[in-house]
């Protein structure tokens, strides 16, 4: 008989990694978040109907909350997911030099410690903690380097993955970094993979990674329209136009070839007029992004909220709160579904 394992979710946000280990067979039977929008998204669905959903910060609460959480569920193991706000060690935060995003001097930051403090305290049989790779960079390396001495400490081994969201069903570019962590032995090497490069399949035996067109052009009709992808008489419109699909502004500058060149290369932020193309995977989802900072969609216009949500891999009806810009955060940071599962199979399997 298969144990039953359960899961606490940490800054759950939208729900993506607790989507994820719903999809693994780890019930989530707490998520917690600090914005009231997500939490409300959360409530939403009927996926948490038996979840404890605590809206909070997690600074200010105590780990004897999910001990009590815990302690009254029936379990045979349990897990910690989630993952610390990832602004302060993103790569666009260098991009754009925004003096807001301050690496490890960026109180948020402090939060990947109150993650740390909760496993220490609860003491689970495993925990999957997710970021951005650019944690990694030597200028914020001492926090995961950090990271690493106090779990390996308190009696965990531990794997980490860079992933790319490609590999695993989900259609879209997107690097993420996991720390996995058990008290038991992992099984294998690495979660396992699902997807490749199509000339890749035969030799794998995987399936071909997945096309964008091939999950939203579902929600392509006029009843899904919303006021917001409205692109039409806008400063760039015109120019959004010319982009080929699955291209971006570079493909109006001299370095294509594009006569009476209208930008210059590598002037830009590079998802300047990024234009997804039906065939290809899509580009990261992101939760904030400029008036003309794509990816847009093939049509020129703004993408739709199930149709990034769709790209998310969240489940087809899933639900979100809040205004449409509220929303775009919400989805833009979340785990995608299908990336989140195989992590947390990968750890689940580790303490069967």
């Amino acid at each position: 008989m298969s144990k039953k394992i359960v899961a606490v979710s940490l800054f759950s946000g939208a729900g993506g990694l607790d989507v994820a280990s719903f999809l693994a067979g780890v019930p989530v039977i707490s998520s917690t978040d600090f914005d009231y929008d997500c939490i409300q998204t959360l409530k939403s669905n009927d996926l948490f109907a038996e979840s404890e959903i605590i809206h909070g910060d997690l600074h200010e609460i105590d780990s004897q909350v999910f001990r009590s959480i815990v302690d009254q569920t029936p379990h045979d193991s349990f897990i910690v997911i989630g993952g610390a706000p990832c602004q302060p060690f993103s790569k666009a935060g260098y991009w754009v030099g925004n003096q807001s995003r301050r690496g490890i001097n960026d109180p948020r930051a402090t939060l990947v410690d109150e993650y740390l403090r909760v496993v220490c305290d609860l003491q689970p049989d495993g925990f999957v903690f997710e970021n951005v790779e650019s944690l990694l960079h030597p200028s914020t390396k001492v926090i995961a380097d950090r990271f690493l001495e106090i779990v390996h400490d308190n009696g965990y081994k531990t794997h980490i993955i860079k992933a790319n969201a490609l590999d695993y069903g989900v259609p879209q570019k997107r690097k993420r970094l996991f720390i996995l962590g058990t008290k038991g032995e992992f099984k294998s090497k690495e979660p396992s993979k699902t997807h490749c490069s199509p000339e890749l399949c035969k030799s794998k035996g995987l399936l071909p990674y997945v096309n964008v067109g091939e999950v939203i052009s579902e929600f392509g009709g006029p009843e899904f329209f919303e006021p917001e992808e409205v692109t039409v008489g806008g400063t760039y419109y015109e120019d959004l136009c010319e982009v080929p699909p699955g291209q971006n502004y570079k493909a109006l500058t001299a370095w294509a070839g594009y006569e009476n060149p209208k930008f210059v290369a590598c002037t830009r932020f590079w998802s300047f007029l990024l234009k997804l193309s039906p065939d290809m995977p899509s580009w990261t989802i992101t939760a904030q992004p400029g008036p003309w900072v794509g990816p847009f969609h093939w049509d020129n216009r703004r993408l739709r909220v199930p149709e990034i949500a769709a790209i998310q891999t969240f489940p087809k009806g899933y639900k979100f709160f809040g205004s449409r810009r509220s929303i775009q955060k919400q989805i833009g940071n979340a785990v995608p579904s299908l990336m989140g599962k195989a992590m947390v199979e990968f750890v689940k399997e580790s303490i069967e």
